[in-house]
């Protein structure tokens, strides 16, 4: 995805992309990409929004597929371990990868007024936390950085409708 969650885009164009990215992803692997799985990585990447899996379950009802919490863990365990989606510890949600296929370190941007969530390129940055990392003896094998602030769309709001947004 190179559109930014900040700013307006074409989102469908976004959630198009990662389907046709998890259907050639899963056929390289030899895996199905089943409705259930397809439905739940719509719903992860319907709004640059971190998702919870109880948040999927009602539009998994409405759409006729079981909606237990068991069945909406399996199919994100399975989005997880293909790396089309990320999953945000401090908030206890997923969001999609906007460049599956490969591992990579990530950083997200959070914003705390609106909820979106954005996962920007820092691989200096972390280059430099595991040089300094290696300074303790420590070698790092996978980092994920979450960075709470204030979007560009919500830091232009007037100050008492952000008071009421945080």
């Amino acid at each position: 995805m190179s559109a930014s969650a900040y700013h307006p885009h074409d989102h469908q164009g976004c959630i198009n992309t990662a389907l046709q990215q998890a259907t050639e992803l899963c056929t390289q692997q030899g895996v199905r990409l089943t409705p259930i799985r397809k439905r739940v990585l719509e719903l992860v990447w319907q709004s640059h929004k971190p998702m919870g899996a109880y948040d999927l379950l009602p539009a998994l009802a409405e759409d006729g597929f079981n909606s237990a919490p068991p069945t909406v863990y399996r199919a994100l365990d399975f989005l997880l371990d293909l790396g089309l989606v990320h999953r945000l510890a401090t908030l206890n949600a997923f969001i999609g990868c906007s460049h599956p296929g490969h591992e990579h370190d990530s950083c997200f941007l959070l914003c705390k007024h609106c909820g979106r969530a954005q996962e920007i390129n820092a691989t200096a940055w972390f280059s430099g936390l595991s040089d300094a990392a290696k300074t303790q003896g420590f070698q790092v094998e996978h980092q994920i950085t979450e960075v709470m602030g204030i979007c560009p769309q919500c830091s232009d709001l007037p100050a008492t409708l952000s008071a009421e947004l945080g």
